[in-house]
């Protein structure tokens, strides 16, 4: 029997940020008759909170020398 061996896996990455947005629309106005008046509406506000995130992983060191070695992965020996 063979000697299991180590493998070691490298931290994964992860980080996610969010800020809020807020803008608005332009004022309506409505004319109502008789006698004419003009009334002004608030445009609306607008706001969110766009999230974003990234998580990145990798493969084993080991797993990733023996793909990396085997040649009918191409000339990169990229794997994944």
């Amino acid at each position: 029997c063979l000697a299991p061996c180590e493998v070691t896996c490298p931290q994964p990455v992860a980080n996610a940020w969010n800020q809020p947005c807020v803008t608005s629309c332009g004022d309506s106005r409505a004319v109502i008759y008789p006698p004419p008046v003009v009334m002004t509406f608030p445009g609306p506000i607008l706001s969110s909170c766009p999230q974003e995130s990234i998580v990145g992983s990798s493969a084993p060191s080991s797993i990733g020398s023996f793909f990396g070695s085997v040649s009918s992965l191409g000339p990169s020996g990229s794997y994944g």
